[in-house]
């Protein structure tokens, strides 16, 4: 009965410390859930857990191998007989721990993977097709580029397409990966919060020029990134041959 009551406070007690399954913080600005920074806090989360565990676990243990150490070759350990009640105890509380710290990171991993599914609904949307060796992006309006610019405060999705084998997108410093999937169309939301210059490249092995997949990302203030699609549009309207002055040249037959 002791035993079952102090496993019972043990476990209340790490539940009750853990007020952040219930609640989800503001990461991002305009009540936008950042994913990138719910991976890092998430990520921060499973380390300090690990190391904390760790620790506790590796100075209980060298206590009892020096408390109860042999002295000398003939010696016997001192260590008393546990009782059963003990034995149980010892065997579980360590697994309770375990198993409600795991709880715990298990239901972190299911919010944040939610979060990385939840696409806001003014998200910019950029259609990104891989092929092999390059990735294209697709504004819409006839606007592409190698270079993938977006604007600083808006959170973006991309639909993810490939022409050929699988790749994986995958966004380094925004801690973001998805296949592309030849025949399917895969997405994945990003929120840059700050002007950033940085890359994606190729996580999968997709032949010869794998290593040389790769592709600029730019995250630049609203009004750049304005001035910079009014200007592709521009030159996509001008490239955009007048189908209709040619067939009215042509000489009849």
């Amino acid at each position: 009965m002791r035993l079952r009551t102090k496993l019972g406070a043990l476990l209340v007690a790490l539940c009750g410390a853990s007020p952040g399954l219930a609640e989800e913080a503001n990461y991002g600005a305009n009540g936008i859930i950042s994913p990138t920074v719910a991976w890092k806090e998430t990520w921060s989360e499973v380390l300090t857990d690990i190391t904390v565990i760790g620790v506790v676990f590796a100075a209980i243990a060298i206590y009892l191998l020096i408390k109860y150490r042999a002295t000398s070759p003939n010696a016997v350990g001192t260590a008393t007989k546990l009782s059963l009640d003990k034995a149980i105890a010892w065997a579980l509380v360590p697994a309770a721990l375990f198993m409600a710290d795991d709880f715990m990171l298990a239901a972190k991993g299911w919010t944040l993977w939610n979060i990385q599914r939840t696409v806001p609904a003014n998200a910019l949307e950029v259609t990104v097709t891989a092929s092999q060796w390059s990735f294209e992006f697709d504004y819409g309006n006839g606007v592409k580029d190698d270079t993938l610019v977006v604007p600083v405060g808006q959170p973006v999705v991309l639909r993810l397409v490939s022409t050929d084998v699988i790749h994986s997108f995958g966004l380094v410093d925004y801690r973001l990966k998805e296949d592309l999937v030849p025949g399917r169309v895969n997405h994945l939301w990003f929120y840059p919060d700050k002007p950033l210059e940085t890359f994606v490249t190729c996580m999968e092995f997709c032949g010869d020029g794998h290593a040389r997949m790769n592709a600029t990302v730019k995250a630049v203030p609203k009004a750049d990134f304005d001035a910079w699609l009014a200007s592709h549009k521009k030159k996509a309207s001008l490239s955009i041959p007048n189908t209709y002055a040619s067939a009215a040249a042509a000489p009849s037959l």
